[in-house]
Formats: structure tokens, sequence, C-alpha cells
């Protein structure tokens, strides 16, 4: 945490109490970490990025002052280079833009142009490619090893953990906030429900509640049924490819889990279950009459929740992980 009050917009996210919701659900206590306006990038993955490239901009110059000419200079030299399904990518511009570097983002077709312009207001380079999000990711691969750029990416694979799990180290941050908070007022969840696209954030805030968290809560991993990568690596017992079509939760349509976040995943989480298209699409209309506006991605959690029905004896932590989609 203390390297991100180095960026000028990083202050924590409200952890809200939606009594209103929780009777309609039939459960004790209801709790959602908002995360639809995280430093003013609309998602979580605002930590993760900019997170990642201060670290890597430290390590490069030798400093923790980042705004030393020392480290200016530095990252002045440094292009980072991502795929990402629009959040992840914002980040790493936004980063890169604060602290002085350069940034690369490849999108797929999928992504909406409204995440394009995003990126590129920050003056980040956007590259579009035909083709699939795990296409757009060989293509950053590809691009950083003929250009010397650095790849960022958030998903992990045997070789390329390193960086990625520094991606993972600044989705804690969001762990520590509501350990903070739960701290503070006793009420700790007995459930604690995590959207996962390649497992990054779920894996990350699952270590940090069972390392660090007082009270222990059944954690419940969830996927779009047409992209259930964890939960057919969990059963195989090893990353195992989920073939599907294309689901309205978009940055949760991921084929493949990152290789660190299964294997924290197979240890940390207890549950793993997939929703629907229609049943997310529903949960985030669900959210916006109590207040919250997000996406079917941001609203996954509620939808498990709503399929799983814990009982009244339940404190249910959710994640409203990003904003309305911009298009």
């Amino acid at each position: 945490m203390a390297m991100l009050r180095q960026c000028p917009v990083y202050q924590p996210t409200p952890l809200q109490s939606l009594p209103a919701l929780a009777g309609e659900l039939g459960i004790g206590a209801l709790a959602v970490k908002d995360e639809t306006r995280r430093m003013r990038l609309g998602s979580f993955k605002a930590l993760g990025g900019v997170f990642a490239v201060a670290q890597m901009i430290e390590d490069a110059s030798g400093t923790a002052d980042l705004a030393s000419e020392r480290a200016r200079r530095t990252a002045a030299g440094m292009t980072f280079i991502t795929a990402s399904a629009g959040n992840h990518g914002l980040s790493v511009a936004a980063g890169a833009r604060i602290f002085g570097a350069c940034a690369i983002i490849v999108l797929c077709s999928a992504v909406p142009e409204g995440f394009a312009e995003r990126i590129r207001r920050t003056g980040a380079a956007v590259v579009r490619i035909d083709g699939a999000y795990e296409d757009s990711v060989r293509h950053a691969i590809d691009a950083a090893a003929e250009n010397g750029w650095l790849l960022l990416a958030d998903g992990s694979w045997e070789g390329y953990t390193e960086r990625p799990a520094l991606v993972m180290e600044g989705y804690t941050v969001l762990a520590e906030e509501c350990r903070a908070d739960f701290e503070k007022s006793g009420n700790w969840p007995t459930h604690v429900f995590l959207q996962a696209g390649v497992g990054g954030l779920a894996a990350a805030i699952s270590a940090h509640i069972r390392d660090h968290w007082a009270s222990q809560p059944r954690i419940i991993v969830v996927e779009p049924n047409a992209a259930p990568c964890l939960l057919k690596s969990v059963e195989a017992g090893k990353p195992t490819r989920a073939d599907g079509p294309e689901s309205n939760m978009g940055r949760l349509d991921c084929k493949d889990a990152s290789l660190i976040a299964f294997e924290a995943l197979r240890q940390d989480a207890d549950t793993f279950v997939t929703v629907s298209d229609a049943e997310a699409g529903a949960a985030a209309r669900r959210f916006r009459r109590h207040g919250i506006s997000t996406t079917p991605s941001g609203a996954a959690p509620l939808a498990a929740l709503e399929r799983m029905q814990p009982g009244p004896d339940t404190h249910c932590l959710l994640i409203a992980s990003e904003g309305p989609e911009t298009v």
C-alpha cells in the first residue's frame, strides 16, 4: 500500500452495507466492496497494473522515490506492452502515464471501442487485432520479444510468473482495505464470492484472506459457464483450457487460467461455481436497483449468491469489480 500511496489518485473504495438487498436474498447481512470508481479508472484492475508498473520502475531505477529525476529518466526508457480485455490495459496505460513510461495495449475485436478510446486518452498506443482475447495475448508476447518491450500480462504461464505476481500483489490492497474495515466493525463475512477470469483477483484476495484475516470465511469462486477455466483446471488437477461461446461477462470470458492463480486457488478456495449470461445480466440490474451500477462481470458474484442462497445466518461479501462499460 505504501507504493500505491505515491499514486496521486489512490484512496480506499467504499465497503457498503446493503441491508435491503440482504433481506431480498434471505441472508443475514451483505457487504459490497464497490470498485466502480477505483482511482478514477472504474475497476479493481487499477490496483494491479499501476502497482506493477511502479514496482518495475522502482526495481530498474534502484530508488523508491518514483518522483525523483532518476526514476523519471529510467521510466522514460521503458515501454510496457500487454493484451487486455479492457480494464487491465487501462491500468497499465495509466501507470505508464503517471510514472513517465510508455505503454502499448493490444485489444482484440471483442473489446468495445469505448475502452480503446479511454486507453488512447492516457497517451498509450492501442493495437487492434482480429480474433479472440487469446490471440491478443499471443500478439503481445511476440511483439515484446521482437522489440525488447516489457510484457506485463495479468495472466501467467510456465516460465512467466514474476510480473503477473506483481499485478496480483496490487490486488491485495483491496483485500487489506476490507480486512481493516471488518477489523473495526467486527462484522466478519461468513462467505466471500469472488469473480474470476484468468483468476488473478480471486487468487490474490483468497491468499490475503487465508494469511491475514482473523475470521475465515468460505470462499466461492464464480466464473461464466461459457469460460469455466479454473473449475475445469481444478477438476482436472492441471491447467485446462475451457473453450466455449462468447459471454456477456467480457472481463471474465477467459479460456485459460493463470498458472499462479490456479495453483493458489486450488488450495485457498472452497467452491467453484458458474453462472449464465442471463443470471449475470439480471444480477447487474438488481444491483442498479440498490444503487450500484456495474456490468454482468461485476455482478457475477451476486448471481452466484442468488443461486446458492446460503441462509439467514450468513454474512456475505461481494465485489462490484467494475463500473458500467464505456461504449
